[in-house]
Parts: structure tokens; C-alpha cells; sequence
């Protein structure tokens, strides 16, 4: 069983142009998460890109980056191109790092890495437990609610589920976006029909469920910090002078 980790980064963003370059104390974006995930219980870690700027940052601190092509509408298009390649063939299982996650905890990879290691889910990803009202009603935190089984019932940007009678003891999780797949998964995405739900809540992983796939949620208690704007970046930044946290 051969697991590889994929951080798919690209240049262009609406939101945040260059993202992956941008400094954080002295290294780039992607730099922090390559040296981060690196660290984690996986056979091998790849960048994948479509811009030369972005390959050239990568090989001078060390990394693996492969190019890919530029029309992707998003990272698992990337990540299906590149597990194509016949270096990266011959592997089982793939994660999904986000590129924007410069603080990202191994031990986050390190669930889904166990997970398919011991249960051989098809489709992993993880949840974290959300207390704050303010939170669970914001709708660009997604929460899931899953079966007795530990697999999703249902993704919403809405506060799901609905509570009509009060109860203390429940529980909310928000999805925290960072998958596994089994590379035979990935290579049969490209056939699965468009879902309607997936369309309403623009959100890609309803296009699983719509079409009879399980997804393992697991729990994880790490704080993600992510980035997506340049007042976000500006966080990181603060947050690391404090705690005088290192890059290795």
C-alpha cells in the first residue's frame, strides 16, 4: 500500500493572486506546506502546478513539483493528471493537501494516511467539532452530519441538521477540506454525473453522494488556518512571530 500526498498550487486566483509565492517569515507559502507535510506518515509528497514560477520556488528548496496542465477547474482534476504519470502510477492511495494551509498539522494527514492503511475507505476526509453559534450559521464554514458509521450523510453550508427539539448533547462539525482517495476512485471521477445537490451548494464532494459513494468522516481536533485572503496572510505571519514557530 503506497500512499501520496499531492498539493496541487496554482498562480491565478480571484481571490488572491500568487498566493503560493507570497512570503511568510523569510520562506514562501508553499515552502511551509511542503516542509509541514513532508513530515507526515506518507511514501512520497509531489507539488503539482501550472506555472513555471511556482516550479522553479519549489526545486530550489528541495522539493518534488510535476507541471500539469492549465485548464483544471480545480485540484482533484490536477491531482487525476498526475497520478496518470507513469512515475506516480503505482500508488493506492492519494491525499489531497491544501496549498493554503501553511500551519497544516500532520497529524491531519496522518488520520486519513492510517485510516485507508486499516480500513481501506475509498473516500476519506475529516471534521472538527464547532461550538460557536456565530460559526456553525456562517455558510463559509461547511458542516456535515454523518451515520452511526462514521460515513457523510449530507455537506451544507445551512446549519444541518435542523433543530426542531432541543439537544443538548449534539454536536456540530465543520468540514475540513483536506481528502483521501484510492487512486482507482479518482480515475472513475470523470464518468460520475454532475450532481443537482452539488450544483445548489457548489460544493463538490455532494457529487459522491449523489452517486452512491461513502465518504469516512474522521475527527480531527487541529486548529487549520487557512489563507484565502491577504488580511488572512497577515494572521499566519502574526501568529508564527508569536509562538516562534520554525520552519525545519
Amino acid at each position: 500500500m503506497k500512499i501520496l500526498g499531492v498539493i496541487p498550487a496554482r498562480y491565478s486566483s480571484s481571490r488572491f493572486e500568487g498566493k503560493p509565492l507570497k512570503d511568510i517569515c523569510g520562506h514562501s507559502m508553499i515552502e511551509w506546506v511542503y516542509k509541514r507535510a513532508k513530515n507526515a506518515d506518507i511514501d512520497e509528497l509531489v507539488v503539482a502546478t501550472d506555472d513555471n514560477r511556482i516550479f522553479k520556488t519549489v526545486k530550489k528548496f528541495g522539493g518534488n513539483v510535476v507541471m500539469t496542465a492549465k485548464n483544471h477547474q480545480n485540484g482533484t482534476s490536477r491531482i487525476i493528471e498526475v497520478i496518470n504519470k507513469n512515475e506516480y502510477k503505482n500508488y493506492d492511495f492519494v491525499i489531497n493537501i491544501q496549498g493554503d494551509e501553511p500551519l497544516i498539522d500532520i497529524e491531519s494527514i496522518n488520520i486519513l494516511a492510517n485510516n485507508y492503511r486499516n480500513e481501506k475507505s475509498e473516500i476519506a476526509t475529516l471534521k472538527q467539532e464547532i461550538k460557536s453559534q456565530k460559526e456553525i450559521e456562517n455558510p463559509n464554514h461547511v458542516k456535515v452530519i454523518t451515520d452511526f458509521n462514521g460515513n457523510a450523510i449530507y455537506f451544507s453550508r445551512s446549519v444541518i441538521p435542523y433543530e426542531r427539539n432541543q439537544n443538548e448533547d449534539f454536536k456540530y462539525f465543520r468540514h475540513i477540506g483536506i481528502y483521501g482517495y484510492t487512486t482507482k476512485f479518482l480515475n472513475k471521477l470523470k464518468n460520475l454525473k454532475e450532481g443537482v445537490l452539488e450544483k445548489i451548494e457548489s460544493l463538490e464532494q455532494l457529487r459522491f453522494i449523489e452517486n452512491g459513494y461513502k465518504i469516512k468522516v474522521l475527527e480531527t481536533r487541529s486548529n487549520v488556518i487557512g489563507v484565502d485572503t491577504e488580511e488572512d496572510l497577515k494572521e499566519v505571519v502574526k501568529f508564527i512571530k508569536e509562538k516562534g514557530i520554525k520552519l525545519e
